[in-house]
């Protein structure tokens, strides 16, 4: 059952300088959950995920990700990051090293995988991203969409318990975005928690068990999808939603 909570965010507060980024947030997403937050630009979201992931450090309040709390202890930190895949708008893969040797690097390195199993485990997850025959190219050889998919795999290759995602799509041309959303969509079928910052109302709709607006460093609110397109509470959500879903 999805009673098991894996992330919890309790009060967090951010700032950057004299910047409030965060203010009192307050989230709990369950094991095998999908959590999409949407929000205007500068509203928060990303620093949420950063955050989950000790990318940016908290000022106020509690981060608790699968048992671990975030802190100042390094090691619960690195605990956390084995556990917690990241995948970003600019896809942040190793220009030197193959599609392969990308993948490889974490469970050989963090995990003390042998090669062998490493890559085994690489060309499982290539496959799964529908890329396999690209395992041998390097990353500039390959399509913006097929980078954010070996992305994707990279990150699994590390077999985390939770997915995070930073506008996955947003620096893509329009005809790859599919093709990354098609991957994701697998994703959460199989049962993966996930929390996805995107625009992407489509895959939304497709895939959230919980919606998450936010705007100006606060959740305004947050719903199952059915209730949030359908039936918003807050102006600030129905006005988001009347612009994003008329494009």
């Amino acid at each position: 059952m999805k009673d098991n909570v894996v992330i919890e965010l309790e009060g967090v507060n951010k700032w950057f300088g004299d910047f409030h980024v965060l203010k009192d947030i307050d989230l709990k997403v369950r094991e095998r959950e999908r959590v999409v937050v949407c929000g205007p630009s500068g509203s928060g979201k990303s620093t949420v995920i950063r955050c989950i992931n000790r990318l940016e450090e908290h000022q106020e309040g509690r981060i608790v990700v699968d048992g671990q709390e975030l802190d100042d202890d390094t090691r619960n930190v690195a605990a956390v990051r084995r556990e917690v895949g990241m995948v970003f708008q600019q896809f942040n893969l190793f220009p030197h090293l193959t599609v392969l040797e990308n993948c490889m690097l974490g469970p050989t390195r963090a995990r003390g995988m042998s090669k062998a199993e490493a890559r085994d485990r690489a060309m499982e997850y290539l496959t799964r991203v529908r890329i396999p025959e690209q395992a041998e190219k390097y990353p500039s050889q390959l399509s913006g969409g097929q980078q954010q998919r070996v992305a994707i795999a990279r990150s699994l290759c590390m077999q985390p318990k939770v997915m995070l995602f930073d506008e996955p799509t947003s620096a893509l041309d329009p005809e790859m975005i599919k093709e990354v959303l098609d991957v994701m969509i697998d994703l959460a079928q199989s049962g993966m928690t996930m929390i996805v910052v995107t625009h992407e109302m489509g895959f939304a709709r497709t895939v959230a068990d919980q919606m998450v607006f936010m705007d100006e460093g606060r959740i305004v609110e947050a719903a199952p999808p059915e209730r949030f397109f359908a039936n918003p509470e807050s102006d600030r959500t129905k006005l988001f939603l009347s612009q994003i879903l008329s494009h």
